[in-house]
């Protein structure tokens, strides 16, 4: 047996943070410049390489293209078309991100032929398809994590609107009042994201006025308003600011987590989160970016269902209660939680069941296998762990309590 630890891609997005990535690496602080996600897989645009004893890499890509099989296991090679269907990633938001939505499977299959044939690059900026995957996610909070994320009860979504009334706004609050269901939803988000831009610049003036008003009378919307200012502020003529008056405002505590299917808008807006997601690029923005948004087929893909958003805390897995599962259903990946408190010392089994990577957030690890190779985790490091290996025993060592999430393949795969 071989336990590699991998090297990662840390990616540049001038909305990420110049101290949150670079202190999880033990590199100095600040940053010359933003850092917003590490990642730790084999996607084609930034693998992570496995390091070996003698110091020597090799891509996870290559690695998992020379023996997919051995490296995935039979059953999710097969499945999967002999890719690794999950990344693993570290997010840093110091800003809020672009509105988006993901496709479904269906949906980006058809997508993705739709766009072959026209003949669209790959690469082309306005290319919604660049590959023929789903891309759900979930998203776990190390800090507290702020985020927008589904369509809200629209009867909740009436009082906002009418606790910020003004002129401008009154004839669209009317509009969903009259129709407070998932197509109410869908005429007035539509209405909204097509506005002439002289009617948009005239009404988002106003509602920022209404918004300020709101937290200074301390109305029982104070986060959606704030929410709203920040954004208008950093995009004082989109109508994403708009929509996100539609939207859940959720604040994530450390190990709570979101999973967004295909179809659901959402916004992170500020924290720090491990996220796994499918191994995909399939991206439909909203709004509040300067990057291409498609309208027409945005509308396609966006699930207009509403509701609260369910907050994932972790079910506590049958053979260990230091391990806590966030189960979604989704087939491409799955997440696991590992923690020990400050004086635990205990060893718990994890792998032979999948491709898995590894990651240690808090404390230092060291990994043991059964033909007696040993690593240490230390915090920030990553470990891959290949189907064709037996199971590794984790324990902590120094005086910190630790934690580890463990990113595997779904169970469905």
């Amino acid at each position: 047996m071989t336990v590699e630890l991998l090297r990662n891609a840390v990616r540049p997005y001038a909305w990420g943070s110049r101290t949150t990535i670079p202190e999880l690496l033990g590199r100095p602080v600040p940053a010359p410049h933003p850092e917003a996600e590490l990642w730790m897989g084999a996607h084609p645009g930034d693998p992570s390489y496995v390091v070996d004893a003698h110091g020597d890499e090799r891509s996870l890509l290559d690695v998992v293209e020379d023996d997919p099989e051995g490296q995935l296991g039979a059953r999710c090679a097969r499945h999967w078309g002999g890719r690794l269907p999950f990344l693993l990633k570290i997010l840093a938001v110091e800003e809020p991100l672009s509105m988006q939505a993901h496709p479904s499977a269906e949906q980006a299959a058809e997508g993705w032929a739709r766009e072959e044939r026209a003949g669209i690059p790959r690469d082309a900026a306005d290319r919604n398809y660049p590959d023929p995957t789903a891309k759900p996610e979930l998203v776990c909070a190390l800090t507290e994590f702020h985020a927008l994320a589904g369509f809200r009860d629209p009867w909740h979504t009436v009082r906002l609107l009418r606790a910020i009334d003004t002129p401008g706004l009154t004839k669209y609050t009317e509009l969903l009042a009259a129709q407070p269901d998932p197509d109410g939803l869908r005429t007035l988000f539509t209405t909204w994201i097509t506005l002439p831009q002289p009617t948009l610049d005239r009404l988002l003036p106003e509602v920022l006025d209404a918004c300020v008003r709101h937290i200074k009378e301390r109305g029982e919307f104070d986060a959606e308003c704030r929410t709203v200012l920040e954004l208008g502020e950093a995009h004082p003529h989109d109508a994403g600011v708009l929509a996100a008056l539609l939207l859940n405002r959720l604040t994530l505590h450390a190990g709570d987590a979101l999973y967004l299917p295909a179809g659901n808008l959402h916004l992170y807006l500020h924290g720090t989160a491990v996220e796994i997601l499918a191994n995909s690029d399939n991206i439909l923005r909203c709004g509040l970016t300067p990057k291409h948004v498609d309208v027409p087929e945005l509308l396609r893909v966006v699930d207009f269902a509403c509701g609260d958003m369910p907050v994932l805390t972790g079910e506590r897995a049958d053979h260990d209660e230091r391990v806590a599962v966030y189960r979604t259903g989704a087939p491409e990946f799955e997440l696991s939680r590992v923690e020990w408190g400050e004086d635990d010392r205990a060893e718990v089994r994890l792998g032979g069941a999948g491709p898995e990577i590894l990651l240690c957030t808090s404390g230092e690890l060291l990994l043991c296998s059964d033909d007696g190779t040993k690593v240490e985790l230390r915090r920030g490091e990553s470990v891959w762990l290949p189907a064709c290996d037996p199971p590794v025993g984790l324990r902590p060592v120094g005086e910190a309590p630790a934690r580890l999430f463990r990113a595997t393949a779904g169970t469905c795969a």
